[in-house]
């Protein structure tokens, strides 16, 4: 069977992995000149197995527009003239509800579980080197009233076996010990044991070579226009230099921009672009750096160690499709670096970078099977497609395939819009 990937980016070489390993020959399209140039390419670093949870949850909103003031806010929403962006908005806050958010966790989870499960053995297959660490995440609390406000989510992870450990300021010290440079900054902290770090540029990078060892091709500098259709099936894919690309299945993992080619053929996705941003820069001092990912409840940044490089992002900001990097876009996630880790790392060599985040209303994303019986989807990821890179390429890979995936797609696909 001929597999047409749609996307080189981390969700795309991951499921073109999946899909060689079984025998299929596959071709990936992207309109970049490489792979995991676009969202995968300086993401927080982050494997966030235990806080895998949608953005819409109970007391989202009132908190949303406490965000919009805040000097350093972690949101902003441009007030653009754009039916769909406020359509999404719509959506999002519906799901903002108890039940909704316990289903929608639901659902997370059991795709960053098994992410979480599979990710060793693909390691351990292609030996790939990302800059990977497995000392799990320290949710940082500045507040007494946000520790408080984290047995909601203790709940959760207990109900989810996602092991976790709470901890007071001398116990978050122990774990990342150059934060007792600014004890008197926070109260203490959640940490995930369970969640690991690493560059996923570089997973991406290193798992594009080993595809092309297993004989994917990779087609780069293909801006895909539109897919064909005939007798109600993909016929091919439109590029602009190539034509048409033509397999005999095909997968979209084109983040933010799969709804550009989806909606002509009548799959109607709820996917829109949440900005991000983040900065890298040299670690100075090993002792006053992060070892692992920090997580600051109260600017939603995450400060994380990749080797010898500091990887700093948060912020989310509706705003289209932009892809604009302002003088002052990074302000907030630096002023998390030198709030937490002053000596740790050079600021001054900080590296800026932003990115669009493919996210849906519901916090999970769109996998597996179509209207078309051989068009399949995996995107929609939001932040967590780092996360959910391995678990989804693989489930999706054996849906492709004609094979059971090893987790149940109930909810996971595109019929759960109506598709």
């Amino acid at each position: 069977m001929k597999v047409v990937v749609m996307g080189a980016g981390v969700i795309g070489v991951t499921t073109a992995y999946y899909l060689a390993k079984q025998g299929a020959e596959v071709v990936v399209i992207d309109r970049q000149t490489g792979p995991g140039l676009e969202t995968s390419y300086a993401n927080a670093g982050q494997l966030s197995y235990g806080m895998s949870s949608p953005w819409a949850a109970p007391g989202i909103p009132k908190k949303a527009v406490k965000w919009m003031f805040m000097k350093r806010r972690p949101l902003f929403i441009w007030p653009l003239i754009d039916p769909v962006m406020w359509k999404w908005c719509a959506q999002m806050v519906r799901n903002c509800n108890e039940e909704s958010y316990r289903i929608n966790k639901g659902r997370m989870v059991r795709v960053s579980s098994y992410s979480r499960d599979v990710m060793p053995d693909l390691i351990d297959d292609t030996g790939i080197a990302y800059d990977g660490r497995q000392k799990g995440t320290l949710q940082l609390f500045r507040t007494a009233a946000q520790m408080k406000a984290s047995k909601a989510d203790q709940d959760i992870l207990d109900e989810y076996d996602s092991p976790y450990e709470v901890l007071g300021r001398d116990a978050c010290i122990a774990v990342e010990p150059a934060l007792a440079e600014v004890r008197n900054k926070f109260v203490g902290g959640l940490r995930l044991t369970a969640d690991r770090t690493g560059d996923c540029r570089m997973f991406t990078i290193g798992l594009t070579e080993k595809c092309a060892e297993m004989g994917v091709e990779f087609q780069y500098g293909q801006t895909i226009r539109s897919i064909a259709v005939e007798n109600d099936e993909i016929a091919g894919v439109e590029t602009e230099i190539a034509g048409r690309i033509a397999g005999d299945a095909y997968v979209c993992a084109m983040g933010s921009y799969a709804v550009d080619v989806l909606n002509p053929v009548g799959i109607k996705l709820p996917i829109y672009p949440v900005k991000g941003y983040s900065v890298t820069l040299p670690v100075v001092e090993d002792a006053f750096a992060p070892q692992s990912t920090i997580m600051d409840e109260t600017h939603k940044v995450a400060i994380t160690r990749l080797g010898d490089r500091i990887r700093v992002a948060g912020q989310a900001e509706i705003a289209g499709y932009s892809d604009r990097l302002g003088p002052h876009a990074t302000d907030t996630v630096k002023h998390v670096i030198a709030d937490l880790f002053p000596r740790g790392g050079d600021i001054s060599k900080a590296e800026g970078w932003t990115g669009l985040r493919p996210m849906t209303p519901d916090g999970t994303p769109v996998l597996g099977a179509t209207r078309y019986p051989n068009l399949f989807l995996n995107t929609g990821h939001g932040t967590l497609g780092w996360t959910m890179a391995c678990g989804s390429g693989k489930a999706v890979a054996d849906a492709v395939l004609g094979k059971t995936p090893e987790i149940s797609m109930e909810g996971l696909t595109a019929a759960r819009y109506g598709n």
